[in-house]
């Protein structure tokens, strides 16, 4: 009989014990958001991460149980050697898994098999296990002397290694604890979920975005501490960013580095300045958007529509979407202010209609210090927003790449491409600061 492809192989265990799996995973969003409102649903809400490697490794683990009836298995040849009958295969990889048990059982408890077995119960040991190795990989295969020794060797295995064995329902609870560690490790170190709650940073970040931020960016923060394993400070100019608000460090934000210290940053005539000089910019045109609150578009006071100016920003080489509503609009003058060291100030894209560096402190304005930062935004995952459903054009969008309209903004299309056709050079963006007063 051939042997299978190694290539059917791999989509076999791609699809069932990868895609499949991602799939649930994902599923965690619909299903918690049918479930009302309480306070085990909102902290399960809380942790997608960890959550989602749960559910999919949970979902691996009932899947590969059941790999010998999953569609394709033959042709993979999941399950033995080949020409072996399909009612066989099961227990074929169940003898495969015992021999592999034994094994590792009498490497890592040597001594103490050796002091409480008998020889002759070593033996015995040790000839039931050869016998299952002959029967299992004999040139031709005995179906009834693949049977006899695997019994036998069920029977002896269990008799004599029963104490070092694990249950396998200590396997499963042993596999989902690990997966749980390893999602708090990433969550802490590498890459955590953020979840859009506002629309302080439209059009870039729209309410119900949820995103990866990457934790390495600037040297992960060593967990109940103020230190990093390593530092990357500052961020960049342009970078979004997720923080501890300072004013209430229990709670994050996100909004745009736009100031760095030993910057000038002040507004004037509502447009900002950074080093005594404008920030370049593009007219894309004028637009709307409809403020939906994250709860859904249902409430009082949702979908009103938010009419404003559209512009690109060009910042150190890094080209972004800016939001100016009409019917709000912050102070035209204030400022100047200069980041202390140690510290940046940011902004909201949607200018008008953010709580960022300008207004903290009781208006006095205030920078993001160093250690409140926890990562920088990478790309948007799922978007999803109560009535509105999933947004599915934006999962996979870049949050640091190349600027992107959402859907209500389309029609302007062409002019964003005309304003990104003559990108300034990066010694026109490259804004040197100023000498502090």
């Amino acid at each position: 009989m051939p042997q299978p492809s190694p290539l059917a192989r791999a989509a076999f265990y791609g699809i069932w014990f990868v895609l499949v799996p991602l799939i649930v995973a994902q599923m965690r969003v619909f299903v918690l958001a049918a479930f009302p409102d309480t306070p085990f649903v909102e902290a399960l809400r809380g942790q997608p991460i960890p959550v989602s490697i749960v559910l999919f490794t949970v979902a691996a683990i009932v899947l590969y149980s059941q790999r010998f009836s999953l569609p394709g298995a033959t042709s993979a040849g999941i399950g033995g050697r080949p020409g072996l009958p399909s009612g066989l295969r099961k227990r074929f990889d169940r003898a495969r898994a015992l021999r592999e048990e034994a094994r590792a059982i009498r490497r890592a408890h040597a001594r103490e098999i050796e002091r409480s077995l008998r020889e002759e119960d070593r033996r015995e040991l040790d000839s039931a296990l050869d016998e299952l190795a002959r029967a299992m990989d004999g040139a031709v295969f005995d179906e009834q002397r693949f049977v006899a020794a695997c019994d036998k060797a069920e029977d002896v295995v269990d008799a004599r290694l029963s104490r070092w064995r694990k249950s396998e329902t200590r396997e499963y609870a042993e596999s989902i604890l690990v997966a749980v560690m390893v999602a708090l490790a990433i969550r802490a170190f590498v890459i955590e979920a953020f979840k859009i709650p506002s629309g302080s940073m439209i059009p870039t970040l729209l309410v119900g975005d949820h995103i990866f931020v990457n934790k390495l960016a600037y040297g992960p923060l060593i967990p109940f501490t103020q230190k990093r394993v390593w530092n990357a400070m500052p961020p960049k100019r342009g970078d979004v960013i997720v923080f501890a608000f300072p004013e209430n460090p229990e709670e994050d934000f996100i909004k745009r580095v736009i100031a760095l210290p030993g910057d000038k940053l002040e507004v004037k005539d509502a447009r900002v300045w950074l080093n005594d000089k404008p920030i370049p910019r593009c007219y894309v045109g004028r637009t709307s958007y409809a403020d939906v609150p994250e709860a859904g578009p249902m409430l009082p006071g949702a979908n009103v529509a938010q009419e404003g100016d559209l512009y690109v920003e060009f910042l150190d080489g890094q080209g972004y979407l800016t939001f100016y509503t009409l019917s709000s609009v912050t102070r035209t003058n204030a400022g100047p202010w200069f980041p202390k060291p140690g510290e940046v100030w940011v902004l909201g894209d949607n200018r008008n209609n953010s709580r960022d560096s300008r207004e903290w402190w009781g208006q006095k304005g205030g920078g993001v210090p160093f250690e409140n930062i926890r990562g920088r935004a990478l790309w948007i995952w799922l978007s999803y927003t109560g009535g509105e459903g999933s947004k599915s054009d934006r999962i996979g969008s870049n949050v640091m790449g190349r600027p992107r309209l959402p859907a209500s903004m389309k029609s302007l299309q062409p002019m964003l491409d005309k304003c990104l056709a003559p990108n300034p050079p990066l010694d026109s963006t490259g804004l040197s600061p100023s000498a502090m007063p």
